[in-house]
């Protein structure tokens, strides 16, 4: 197991159609199914990762830009797309969840789409002028089939905006509170390694999640929602990640030495210009 804790093969991403289908009936309703405050709020319509996601990703797009087709992978009840609404057409997401799926999101209708078990998408090729995947990928096993598989359905210069945890969550071989039976972080080198050979244009790439736990948990009893839910903390948290990025560890076991990012937020384009 040692190459998958140092970081240099990603578990699960190697795996035959047997044992992906085993992970897939797994995680199914995994999260769904999980006690957490960010689900109980979800069902009241707060959607905690907003300023997440304009502060990382939504200020990198093109003002005024309309997004014909845009797919949302694992996006539940599509509240993610709030900010951008406006500027899209057709919002499909793929989920897997039967418990975590809405109808409309700012009026807008969405179509579901229930994931192939082998990460196939199954849409034409150059379909999609936008996608997301935030804090999905790593519920999967075959990572680096889905990612080309993202490629292959954008168009030319489509976008897509990806964040993911780039530690190991701990040993996902025994249970660990808070989290589904599978889940696991996709190493930095990883997915640096998969978005270059695939051919996107890096537009960001961004670190967060630095001290989230200890922070979390001293702010719990304070503040109404996850600290991450504020303006303020993402914005410091931005500075201090972009500092510390350079101390990052797929896997420790060592709490005290876990003073660097937890996560990845990447704005990619595809085409070269």
């Amino acid at each position: 197991m040692r190459q998958y804790f140092d970081g240099t093969k990603l578990y699960g991403d190697d795996f035959n159609l047997e044992k992906i289908s085993k992970w897939y009936q797994e995680e199914e309703e995994g999260y769904s199914n999980l006690e957490s405050r960010e689900l109980k709020l979800l069902e009241e319509g707060i959607y905690l990762y907003e300023n997440i996601n304009k502060i990382h990703g939504f200020k990198y797009l093109e003002k005024g830009r309309t997004y014909k087709n845009v797919l949302g992978i694992g996006s539940a009840t599509g509240h993610e797309f709030l900010p951008i609404i406006d500027q899209i057409e057709n919002l499909y997401i793929l989920e897997p969840s039967d418990k975590l799926q809405g109808y409309k999101i700012g009026g807008n209708k969405i179509t579901y789409i229930k994931p192939e078990t082998n990460g196939d998408i199954m849409f034409a090729d150059n379909y999609f002028d936008m996608v997301t995947c935030f804090g999905v990928m790593h519920h999967i096993p075959n990572a680096s089939h889905v990612l080309k598989e993202i490629y292959r359905t954008l168009n030319d210069q489509a976008i897509f905006l990806f964040r993911e945890p780039i530690v190991s969550m701990g040993d996902w071989r025994t249970p660990r509170n808070g989290l589904t039976k599978n889940e696991r972080g996709l190493p930095k080198e990883f997915l640096r390694e998969n978005i270059g050979a695939l051919g996107f244009k890096e537009i960001s790439e961004n670190y967060c999640f630095t001290l989230y736990s200890f922070l979390s948990k001293l702010t719990k009893k304070i503040l109404s929602r996850p600290i991450y839910a504020y303006k303020t903390y993402v914005y410091f948290d931005k500075f201090v990640s972009s500092m510390l990025k350079w101390n990052t560890k797929y896997h420790t076991t060592n709490k005290f030495r876990r003073v660097f990012p937890q996560s990845v937020y990447y704005v990619l384009k595809k085409g070269s210009n």
